[in-house]
C-alpha cells in the first residue's frame, strides 16, 4: 500500500543514476539543500520504490537499459506524478519528462552536467510541482527561513540577508546542530569553488546579522567548520 505524502515540507528525491560519479556528489549536494534522497542503480528497483511511497521529484539516468519502461510507466503519468529530470549516463542534461511539472520544459542535450547546474534544475522542476500555500519555512528556535517569501525573521526582529547570505542560513538550519565544513559550505553557496578566506567573511557577516544582540546561533567548530545550534559543542 502506498504511503502517504509527507507532512514536514522535506521534498523527496529518487535518484536513479548509474554512475557513482554523478550520484554520490549530485546526492550529498541535494541533501545539504534540504532534500532527502534515494539513490538506485536500476529501473525496476525505482519503479517498486515509486509503488510504496510518493516523490517530488526522480532525476533519471535515460542510458540505464531498463529505464524506457519506467518512463512510460503508470506512476510517472499519475496526476499526481513527480518531476522527471532526464539526464544522460555521463550527467549532463537531457530534458525534463513531458507533463512532469507545469512549466518545467526541457532543456535539449549538450549543457554541461555540473552536480550544482542539475541542483538549479531540479530546484526548478520541484518548485513548479509545488502546490500553492504552505508554510514553506526553516525554523530553529525563534529562527525563522521562509523559503515562500526568501526572507528571515528572529523572533520580531527582521533579518535582512543578500542571496549569499541567504543559501548559506539554509544551509545551516537544514544542517541545525550538525557542523559542515567548509567544502561542504562552499558547495552549497556558490556554483564554482569560492576564493581563499570568501567562506569565513560571509559566516562572519551572517553571524552578526542572526546573532545581532541575541544569544549565539552560528558557532565556529575549530579546524573543523560552522554549526547552528543553541549552545557550543564540547
Amino acid at each position: 500500500m502506498p504511503k502517504p505524502p509527507s507532512t514536514d515540507a522535506v521534498p523527496d528525491v529518487l535518484l536513479v543514476l548509474g554512475d557513482p560519479r554523478t550520484c554520490e556528489p549530485l546526492s550529498a549536494l541535494l541533501e545539504l539543500a534540504g532534500y532527502r534522497t534515494v539513490a538506485v542503480d536500476r529501473g525496476t528497483e525505482a519503479t517498486a520504490l515509486l509503488t510504496e511511497r510518493r516523490f517530488d521529484l526522480v532525476i533519471l539516468d535515460v542510458t540505464l537499459p531498463d529505464t524506457e519502461a519506467l518512463r512510460h510507466s503508470r506512476r510517472l503519468l499519475a496526476p499526481d506524478r513527480p518531476a522527471v529530470l532526464l539526464l544522460t549516463g555521463t550527467g549532463e542534461f537531457l530534458g525534463s519528462l513531458p507533463g512532469g511539472a507545469p512549466g518545467a520544459d526541457g532543456q535539449p542535450g549538450g549543457a554541461p552536467g555540473r552536480v550544482a547546474e542539475v541542483l538549479a534544475r531540479a530546484r526548478q522542476l520541484v518548485r513548479a510541482g509545488e502546490p500553492a500555500g504552505g508554510d514553506g519555512a526553516l525554523r530553529y528556535g525563534d529562527l525563522v527561513l521562509d523559503d515562500a517569501t526568501r526572507r528571515a525573521r528572529r523572533g520580531e526582529r527582521t533579518i535582512e540577508l543578500t542571496p549569499a547570505e541567504y543559501r548559506l542560513l539554509r544551509c545551516l538550519l537544514v544542517n541545525a546542530e550538525r557542523v559542515l565544513s567548509k567544502e561542504q559550505i562552499g558547495r552549497h553557496v556558490w556554483d564554482d569553488p569560492p576564493t581563499d578566506g570568501a567562506i569565513d567573511r560571509l559566516v562572519s557577516r551572517l553571524r552578526r546579522k542572526v546573532n545581532a544582540e541575541q544569544a549565539a546561533l552560528i558557532h565556529t567548530r575549530r579546524g573543523f567548520g560552522y554549526w547552528l545550534g543553541r549552545a557550543a559543542q564540547p
